[in-house]
């Protein structure tokens, strides 16, 4: 802030357009000199001051015509430092792009026709503006390449052709990635496709059918996991999430919120001895909150608390008869 309460930011913005300002007075003074527009003015004005000596030596020894050039390159110069400092470069050369592509338009190469195929998830609007084509744009000055690589930086492209056929035809043939599941990190939701590339923020509700993996890495191990899952259907019919833990093993939380720890090894027959048992014993019915499969000799049944205080009282019950008995 100066002294009178203005921002120094303000009147740094200001510079540019006064150094573009002044810049034009002067050429067009300069030419008006040069014309003689303005001889009878300063014909008329006696109480000019002479100018100095070095003034006098370059009117006389340097042509006219060289002092001209010279006076308009400082002031060309001016003008191109004061769009640098201000940082309107990008301003200056959107213009000067929308004057060369208004140019071929009014010639005939306007774009008429936008042909985009394999578009499934994005939009026509989404595509053109992803690779910067927009309503002032010209086919003649439509760069394919730059569009293209426009379209490729984008998570749902894969790939991606742009084809200019003249004089207004323009084709985008896509290449999209799928959907393939939902990616939880941190409390945050993604949609990533199979090689684990996100695709965007979990907004949209017709991505709520996808599978649920969760811990970090999950997003890149997540195909051949849900693979393997997907041989066991006893098993996947009810997992609701997968959750990646340590970047080391998996775990299921299946749908009525029961844990199964997944050892780190022999994933495969974890699952079938799992089906296996929910098939002869019920196990996903049974009133108990997690199954440990970690250690390869045993598996560990950890019980809700109502059904363990079930069991805690029907062990006391049994000790009782024990001790009438005795």
């Amino acid at each position: 802030m100066d002294g009178a309460g203005r921002s120094n930011r303000s009147r740094r913005s200001s510079e540019p357009k006064t150094d573009l300002k002044a810049a034009a007075i002067g050429a067009v003074v300069l030419l008006r000199e040069y014309f003689g527009f303005d001889r009878k003015r300063l014909k008329a004005a006696p109480d000019r001051q002479p100018p100095s000596r070095a003034i006098l030596w370059l009117e006389r020894y340097t042509p006219r015509r060289a002092v001209l050039m010279l006076t308009l390159a400082t002031l060309l110069g001016s003008a191109v430092l004061g769009v640098f400092r201000g940082g309107h470069v990008d301003a200056v050369l959107t213009q000067l792009a929308d004057g060369r592509n208004a140019l071929a338009n009014s010639a005939g190469f306007r774009i008429t026709s936008v042909v985009i195929n394999g578009r499934k998830q994005l939009s026509q609007d989404e595509v053109l503006g992803i690779g910067g084509v927009n309503g002032r744009s010209s086919l003649l000055f439509l760069d394919a390449a730059t569009v293209r690589d426009k379209l490729k930086a984008n998570p749902w492209i894969a790939d991606a052709t742009v084809q200019k056929f003249y004089p207004g035809e323009l084709q985008i043939d896509l290449v999209e990635r799928k959907a393939f599941a939902l990616w939880q990190q941190d409390g945050r939701l993604a949609v990533i496709a199979e090689d684990g590339a996100v695709l965007e923020p979990y907004v949209a509700r017709r991505f709520v059918s996808l599978p649920l993996v969760v811990g970090k890495g999950a997003e890149t191990r997540a195909r051949d996991f849900l693979a393997l899952l997907a041989r066991y259907p006893q098993v996947h019919s009810v997992t609701r999430a997968a959750v990646f833990v340590g970047e080391r093993r998996w775990n299921l939380r299946l749908k009525d919120g029961l844990d199964i720890r997944l050892p780190e090894n022999d994933v495969g027959n974890a699952l079938a001895a799992l089906s296996r048992m929910d098939k002869e014993d019920k196990l996903f019915s049974r009133d108990i909150v997690a199954v440990d499969m970690r250690l390869p000799d045993r598996l560990v049944v950890q019980l809700s608390e109502d059904a363990a205080k079930a069991r805690e009282e029907l062990f006391k019950d049994k000790k009782k008869k024990k001790a009438g008995d005795a």
